[in-house]
């Protein structure tokens, strides 16, 4: 039988994976990352004890095990938990939970009792984490955000009655040609990559976010932001929450496209703050904090029906040639000419 040692090697199906670790700041390791060589390495560093200053992160499994967290994973990665992948996409759910960012192999945050929280024995590499986030879509990542909102709704973490919209954009290192942003007048512009996230302004908690190229406009972006909203709300016709947003929202399409086709009551402030101002003491005031200026086309109002409205869930848009106040149990009437 000395002649047979070692035969399983042969067979095309059970030799071990690997996967590039990032053992140290300096130093990477290729290792075997099948089921049975992950749990026999985890059990052997438990057995090993843990001491470090990265444990409190054990503090998170609680939460973990009322949010559902591990079967959200499995169903994002369409694996088993045996598997290295939902492990590896736990990896980055704590990362977040730290505030880490940057290139791996500039941080290590391994022997240190990180990496046992995520079931692993080790920390993966960059090339080895964005193999994994190429094999997903961003519909799945999205649908993994409903999903973990609606738990979230359930279990009290936000109303979702007064929401909050804003993009966030980062700079980037990118090589590739594309729109480059700036803040104000004085500042260079550079690449930035995109974010767009809704808050829930009662409970500060975020509620969802998706990710944009730099050619994207806030017109464009901002509809699939709220529906993603809905799906997590799911509020009722003429119970929509109030969302609000800055002056970059401030968009006839995206307004008319809110009205028309979500629940969702919609509020932003004008543009051309200062020319509005300097002609305020001609606005007529409709309701405390609402007011309307003397323009030439504008809709026309029914005081009445406005005072009888019983919530402020109002939308409220102005440009050189119209008002848009709007409210989903309310219609204003026909356009004067």
């Amino acid at each position: 039988m000395g002649c047979k040692k070692k035969l399983y090697t042969c067979r095309p199906k059970s030799g071990p994976q690997q996967i590039q670790t990032q053992r140290t700041r300096r130093k990477q390791r290729t290792e075997p990352c099948d089921p049975a060589s992950l749990e026999r390495a985890v059990r052997q560093l438990l057995a090993d004890k843990i001491s470090g200053n990265q444990v409190g992160i054990w503090l998170l499994a609680p939460e973990h095990l009322r949010l559902g967290t591990w079967d959200l994973l499995c169903a994002w990665s369409q694996s088993g938990g045996q598997s290295i992948w939902p492990r590896m996409a736990l990896h980055l759910v704590h990362e977040a939970a730290f505030c880490v960012n940057g290139l791996r192999n500039q941080r290590s945050l391994t022997q240190k009792g990180f990496e046992l929280s995520n079931g692993l024995p080790f920390v993966p590499t960059d090339s080895a984490i964005h193999e994994l986030l190429q094999c997903h879509t961003i519909a799945e990542a999205q649908a993994l955000q409903v999903a973990l909102g609606k738990i979230r709704r359930a279990s009290g973490h936000f109303q979702g009655r007064l929401l909050a919209i804003d993009p966030h954009r980062i700079k980037s290192s990118t090589k590739r040609q594309m729109r480059q942003h700036r803040f104000n007048a004085d500042q260079k512009a550079l690449k930035m990559s995109q974010c767009f996230f809704c808050l829930d302004l009662e409970s500060c908690q975020p509620l969802c976010f998706t990710l944009a190229s730099a050619a994207k406009t806030v017109t464009q972006a901002t509809p699939e932001l709220l529906e993603l909203s809905q799906q997590i709300l799911n509020p009722a016709s003429g119970h929509g929450p109030l969302v609000l947003a800055d002056t970059e929202h401030y968009s006839t399409e995206l307004i008319d496209q809110v009205h028309l086709e979500t629940p969702l009551n919609y509020c932003c402030p004008c543009q051309h703050a200062a020319r509005q101002n300097s002609i305020a003491s001609l606005w007529s005031l409709i309701l405390a904090g609402l007011a309307m200026p003397p323009l030439k086309n504008h809709f026309a109002w029914s005081t009445a029906a406005l005072q009888s409205l019983t919530s402020v869930s109002l939308s409220a848009t102005l440009n050189e040639k119209r008002i848009i106040l709007t409210n989903h149990s309310w219609r204003p009437p026909t356009v004067t000419k």
